[in-house]
C-alpha cells in the first residue's frame, strides 16, 4: 500500500481548510499531525487566553440570552446549511486528523447536520409547565432560561460531532460556547469554527458566540476552573472526568461528563447469527476500536461459542486494514503509537491471565508507514472477566466470555466500572424485555439485535457509573444547558398563603 507524502497530506489539509473559510497552515506554537503516516501537517497560531475568552463569552451572553429562541435556532439552521455545503471538506479533515475511513468521516459530519435540524425544531419547543395552584387566583408555572457560557471539551475520536451535540443545543438555549478540542484534532475545530462564522454573516447576533481554545491539558484545566464558565461538557477518559468533576462542583458549576465505556454484547442461544457477525464486527473493529461505544466484551452462551468465534475470526481476518484515504479500507490507524503500545500490553496481560488470542493483534504496514500505528483487530477468548477485561483499552480488542444462564450474562455485562452502552442479540422477546428492564443492563444505552456502537441524535446519549452520568444530543438533554425557574403569579386581589397558613 502506498501512502501520501507529508507535503501531499498538508496540501489536502490546506485545501479543505480554505474551502471551509479557515486560514491555511502556517507558523505558530500549535501543531497538527496525521495518524495516517504520523507526519506533521503544519502549525497554527496561538488563540486567546482563557480569561479573555471567558470575558468575551460573558459579553455575548448578555445579548444572546435575550434573543428569541427561534432567532437562535435560525443561526443553527444556517450552520447546518454550511455543513451540508462543505460536508466533504470537513469529512476529509476528520480523516486526516482522526484516521477515520471516508464513510465514517462523512457519517460524523452528517451527525452534525442532524443535530442542527433537531436543535432548530427545539428552538420552538423550549417549554415549561403550567401547574395547578392550591391558592385561588394564582398560577404556578415553570420556565427554562439560559444558564451561561458553556465550555465544550472534546476528544479526538469524534472531533466534530460531539462539539455539535453540545453547541447546537447550547446555542438555541441561549448560551455562547468555548470549544477546547483535543490537541490531536485542532484543524477540524478551526474549519468548523470558520463555517460557524459564515453562518453568522448578515445576522444581528453578538460576536464570540463560538470560540476555539487551542492548547494542552493546562489550558483545559484553566477553562474547567474558570468562575465565568457556567457549564463544562467534557468528553474523555474516566481519569480526566475524576479531575474535572470536583473542580466544577467546588465552584458550583454544572458538568456534563461523557467518559469511558467498556461495552458488552450478549449472544443468546436464539441469536440470529447473521446479525451477530455484522453487528459485532462493526462495533468492535469500526474506527479501529476507538469509539467510546466500541464493543469490547462479547458474552456468548456456551452452546454458541465455537460457532461465534469461528465466524468472527473469519470476518476479522478479512477486514482490509490500511490508509483511510483508500476507498477499500475498512479499518484505519490507531491515533498514535502510544495507543498501539497499550493494545499490545493489554493482549500480553490477557494471555497471562489464561486468554487465547484467536485472531489479530499484530502490527500492519510497519515498513510502509513506520511512524503510524496500523493493527489487525484482535479477538481473545478469556476464562473469565479478569481485571484487564474490566479495563477499557482504546483499541480493537474483543474479549469473548461465556455464560450458561441469562442472569449470569447480565451480571457479567454489569460487573465493570463503566456503564455506557450495551446490547443483546436474541429472538426471545422475554430476554429482550428483561435486558432493557430495571433489572437488566445498567448502562445508559441498551440495544437489542444491534451492536452498542452508533447512536441516533434523537435519543439522549450518555452513560452511568464511571461513564459520568451526563446526557447529550436528543430527547430532553437540552435541559442540561438551562436553568429552571418556578414562578407563582397572583392575579387576584387577595393574598392567601400556601398550606392554609394564617399570618396576621
Amino acid at each position: 500500500m502506498s501512502f501520501p507524502t507529508a507535503d501531499a497530506l498538508t496540501a489536502i489539509a490546506n485545501n479543505a481548510l480554505v474551502a471551509c473559510g479557515a486560514a491555511p497552515l502556517g507558523a505558530g506554537p500549535h501543531s497538527a499531525r496525521s495518524p495516517i503516516t504520523g507526519a506533521t501537517l503544519g502549525f497554527m497560531p496561538a488563540t486567546d487566553d482563557v480569561d479573555t475568552m471567558a470575558a468575551k463569552a460573558a459579553t455575548a451572553f448578555q445579548r444572546w440570552r435575550s434573543a428569541p429562541a427561534p432567532l437562535r435556532g435560525e443561526l443553527v439552521r444556517r450552520l447546518g446549511e454550511q455543513l451540508r455545503l462543505h460536508k466533504a471538506d470537513l469529512a476529509r479533515l476528520v480523516t486526516l486528523e482522526a484516521g477515520k475511513i471516508e464513510s465514517e468521516a462523512l457519517g460524523e459530519v452528517q451527525e452534525m447536520i442532524d443535530i442542527c435540524d433537531f436543535a432548530v425544531g427545539l428552538s420552538r419547543q423550549l417549554h415549561g409547565l403550567t401547574i395547578a395552584s392550591e391558592r385561588p387566583g394564582h398560577r404556578l408555572m415553570e420556565q427554562w432560561h439560559p444558564l451561561g457560557p458553556t465550555a465544550v471539551i472534546t476528544a479526538f475520536n469524534f472531533p466534530v460531532a460531539v462539539w455539535s451535540w453540545n453547541a447546537a443545543l447550547a446555542l438555541v438555549c441561549g448560551n455562547p460556547v468555548i470549544w477546547k478540542p483535543s490537541e490531536l484534532t485542532p484543524l477540524t475545530a478551526l474549519a468548523t469554527h470558520a463555517l460557524f462564522e459564515r453562518a453568522t454573516a448578515g445576522m444581528d447576533v453578538p460576536a464570540d458566540l463560538n470560540q476555539v481554545l487551542l492548547g494542552d491539558g493546562v489550558v483545559g484545566a484553566q477553562l474547567v476552573a474558570h468562575e465565568g464558565i457556567a457549564i463544562v461538557s467534557a468528553t474523555g477518559s474516566t481519569a480526566m472526568g475524576r479531575k474535572v468533576a470536583p473542580v466544577v462542583a467546588a465552584r458550583f458549576g454544572r458538568s456534563i461528563l461523557e467518559l469511558g465505556g467498556n461495552n458488552a454484547a450478549i449472544v443468546a442461544p436464539s441469536a440470529d447469527m447473521e446479525l451477530v457477525v455484522r453487528g459485532v464486527t462493526f462495533s468492535a473493529a469500526g474506527t479501529a476500536g476507538q469509539r467510546c461505544t466500541s464493543l469490547r466484551r462479547l458474552i456468548v452462551h456456551r452452546s454458541r461459542l465455537e460457532e461465534v468465534t469461528s465466524r468472527l475470526a473469519t470476518a476479522f481476518g478479512s477486514l482490509p486494514v490500511g490508509s483511510p484515504l483508500d476507498s477499500n479500507t475498512l479499518v484505519g490507524p490507531l491515533v498514535n503509537m502510544t495507543a498501539f503500545d497499550r493494545m499490545q500490553a493489554a493482549l500480553t496481560t490477557a494471555q497471562a491471565d489464561g486468554g487465547s488470542v484467536v485472531v489479530g493483534g499484530e502490527r500492519h504496514l510497519a515498513d510502509e508507514a513506520p511512524a503510524a500505528a496500523y493493527v489487525r483487530p484482535a479477538i481473545a477468548v478469556m476464562p473469565g472477566q479478569t481485571e484487564i477485561v474490566a479495563t477499557e483499552t482504546f483499541a480493537p480488542i474483543l474479549y469473548v466470555l461465556t455464560y450458561d444462564s441469562f442472569d449470569q450474562a447480565v451480571h457479567l455485562q454489569n460487573d465493570v466500572p463503566q456503564g455506557l452502552a450495551s446490547s443483546i442479540f436474541t429472538t426471545d422477546v422475554r430476554e429482550a424485555e428483561r435486558f432493557c428492564s430495571a433489572a437488566g443492563s445498567d448502562c445508559g444505552i441498551a440495544n437489542v439485535n444491534i451492536g452498542p456502537s452508533g447512536a441516533e441524535i434523537g435519543g439522549a446519549f450518555g452513560g452511568e457509573k464511571t461513564t459520568g452520568g451526563g446526557r447529550e444530543s436528543g430527547s430532553d438533554a437540552w435541559k442540561g444547558y438551562m436553568r429552571r425557574a418556578t414562578n407563582t403569579i397572583n392575579y387576584s386581589n387577595e393574598l392567601p398563603l400556601a398550606q392554609g397558613v394564617q399570618f396576621g
